[in-house]
């Protein structure tokens, strides 16, 4: 099955994404300072200071959640998404909104929710500054909620822009903690409908069950890129989240270079061969729906990688080379096939 089977149709999300950037460009003033489609906003305020704003939500994962009766780790999910968004713009997060929309609201259900916000704000630094909680009986059926948050940080350190990458430059991939915040419909409709499974079911190949796999947290990447940054050996760097490695490697490419990624430079986690084996989707299509156990990729010069990867595995984050960027037109290649 692919990920349109399951509902999501990356390509028309694509067209839309590039039918708005004329909307957003006529709204453009003085202080931005991102171009449209970047992974965070960013905007400059008195002096030297840039703020970087994210919006994001945590997709069907709320669906997971609710049928397994967990409620706890998706708000912690949604800040650590919404986190590594701004940090690969070079910013610290400063702080953090939510918004909770549900049919009836069950207060102890939105207890939960919340308590993962706030544990996800503490580990990262960030103020949990307020939120809304709506509820829209008719817009959402009963037992059913959405979640979306939305983080302000400050940019702390200088990446070069994009047409300073040269060919020859490093990837360094970073490891996922698992499926993060993305492919959640395909995940559910293969496991839960396709294949049977139930809550508590083992997941083929992990030890675990169904719902630790598909729940595990979204990792945040900022204690683990932080010194690297700090050092000055990241050039750019791109959150994996929908779209995969193919449509978020892309965004930090210049036109005149492209990405070549070798797929064989890394196992996925047995949770993801799993998965592969049973929908059936080709490569490309495959590390466009999920992201395959890398979470995050740094680019850095040749002389830099092996510094990179040793900084961020000193903080017990899993780094590896994963290609290397060639001439090209602004395209992600994947190299090989395991």
């Amino acid at each position: 099955m692919s990920y349109r089977d399951a509902g999501v149709d990356l390509r028309a999300a694509e067209d839309l994404t590039a039918r708005l950037a004329d909307l957003v460009e006529s709204t453009r003033t003085e202080g931005v300072r991102a171009s449209f489609g970047s992974f965070g906003g960013r905007f400059a305020v008195a002096g030297d200071t840039e703020l970087v704003a994210s919006a994001d939500g945590v997709g069907t994962k709320v669906m997971v959640a609710t049928r397994c009766g967990r409620h706890d780790t998706v708000g912690e999910d949604l800040v650590n998404h919404c986190v590594n968004d701004v940090v690969v713009e070079g910013a610290q997060p400063l702080f953090f909104l939510d918004y909770f929309a549900c049919a009836t609201l069950a207060p102890d259900v939105g207890y939960a929710v919340v308590s993962g916000v706030a544990r996800g704000c503490r580990q990262n630094g960030c103020a949990l500054l307020g939120g809304e909680t709506a509820e829209m009986p008719g817009v959402y059926r009963p037992g059913e909620y959405d979640l979306a948050g939305f983080l302000v940080g400050r940019r702390s350190f200088d990446l070069p822009p994009s047409n300073e990458l040269a060919e020859g430059d490093v990837l360094i991939g970073l490891a996922a903690s698992g499926f993060h915040t993305n492919g959640y419909s395909l995940l559910r409709q293969l496991l839960f409908d396709q294949l049977g499974l139930g809550p508590d079911d083992p997941m083929p190949g992990t030890g675990r069950s169904v719902c630790d796999v598909l729940l595990t947290v979204h990792r945040s990447y900022l204690g683990h890129v932080r010194g690297a940054f700090h050092m000055g050996y990241v050039r750019a760097a791109a959150h994996i989240t929908g779209g995969g490695l193919q449509g978020n490697l892309r965004r930090v490419l210049p036109p005149h270079l492209d990405a070549e990624v070798d797929v064989t430079s890394w196992m996925p986690g047995p949770e993801f061969r799993f998965i592969a084996e049973r929908a059936g989707l080709d490569q490309a299509a495959l590390y466009e729906t999920l992201n395959m156990g890398v979470g995050m990729v740094l680019v850095a010069r040749e002389e830099d990688a092996e510094a990179l990867v040793a900084a961020v595995a000193d903080t017990g984050c899993d780094a590896f080379r994963c290609g290397q960027l060639r001439a090209g037109s602004g395209a992600v290649r994947l190299e090989g096939s395991w």
